[in-house]
């Protein structure tokens, strides 16, 4: 849909409720800056839980920019008190939101779908911190987080992480465990476009410290990008292709983010999980390859708010 800048209000959600609420705030003044820039009347909203009386009261906006990361922003609730609200609004709607959350469910999809996926599961997580739950090395997640909260790597001849089965744990009862797998990390972004999911391209991340954590993915300097990674040209188009229909077996709209690692010695290529909200920050990797295919910063959020719809 084609709006005139000069006579659409945008609501940029950022903040919110969830452990990802710093990284928000970034994406969110950054997305904000940029709609400005483009000509468009935006107001920032840190949303809170009085979100609906906010912008049914007190904004009204013409559009709901979303700039949340992690739970409740990034999991269908905002969503769906935006379809209430009926509010047009970007990125992805309720189910494809709650599903990609929680990654047992779309690991689950994804296999269904043909997308290779990491094996391992959901296990108890004061077992996971009592003992070896999968013969290491493995990675533990909290099954509904993202940004890499509450993310360990467990090598080999390393006992368990007991953090997980501390009462002082916070994300949830069960986490997932999933075999390590060694080699490249790799991460493909996809436009929902009128004719079907477009990949853009594929970057090749490399950690400063070893790990892709949460520090290696928003401090400056905690990794480094290359873009277009430099794979075998069988293995960038698998990476495309499998993005792509992953955003489609998923329900994805607007922009997600693909990650994968490869495994270069025995050739294996595995999605990880896709990202409904990825981070729009200046170390993020969607603006990044978005400019690497000629799509300025400005111009990807533009789209994004003329892409933005309701029903979702």
């Amino acid at each position: 849909m084609s709006r005139n800048p000069a006579d659409t209000h945008v609501a940029v959600l950022m903040g919110g409720l969830s452990s990802e609420r710093e990284v928000s705030l970034v994406s969110g003044r950054e997305c904000a800056a940029a709609l400005r820039r483009a000509g468009f009347q935006v107001t920032e909203v840190d949303a809170g839980r009085d979100l609906s009386n906010v912008l049914s009261g007190l904004i009204r906006p013409d559009v709901v920019f979303n700039a949340l990361h992690g739970e409740w922003g990034e999991d269908g609730c905002v969503q769906g008190i935006l379809e209430t609200l009926q509010i047009p609004y970007t990125h992805s709607g309720v189910l494809p939101s709650a599903l990609t959350m929680d990654k047992d469910k779309s690991k689950a999809v994804l296999k269904a779908a043909g997308v290779p996926v990491p094996g391992g599961g959901l296990f108890d997580r004061r077992a996971v911190g009592a003992g070896h739950v999968i013969p290491p090395p493995y990675v533990i997640k909290p099954n509904a987080e993202g940004s890499s909260v509450g993310v360990y790597l467990v090598r080999e001849g390393e006992a368990p992480v007991a953090e997980v089965g501390a009462d002082g744990w916070t994300y949830g009862e069960q986490v997932m465990v999933e075999p390590f797998i060694a080699g490249k990390e790799l991460c493909v972004t996809v436009l929902d476009e009128a004719s079907g999911p477009r990949a853009l391209t594929v970057t090749d991340i490399t950690p400063a410290k070893g790990f892709y954590d949460y520090e290696a993915k928003y401090a400056p300097g905690g990794s480094t990008h290359r873009l277009p990674a430099e794979l075998p040209e069988a293995v960038f188009e698998a990476c495309l292709r499998l993005a792509e229909k992953a955003h489609a077996a998923l329900g994805c709209r607007g922009v997600s983010r693909a990650d994968f690692r490869y495994d270069g010695i025995k050739d294996d290529l595995v999605l990880l999980e896709v990202n409904t909200q990825p981070g729009m920050t200046p170390t993020s990797l969607v603006p990044e390859q978005a400019a690497h295919v000629g799509i300025g910063f400005e111009d990807l959020v533009t789209w994004m708010v003329e892409d933005a719809s309701c029903p979702r």
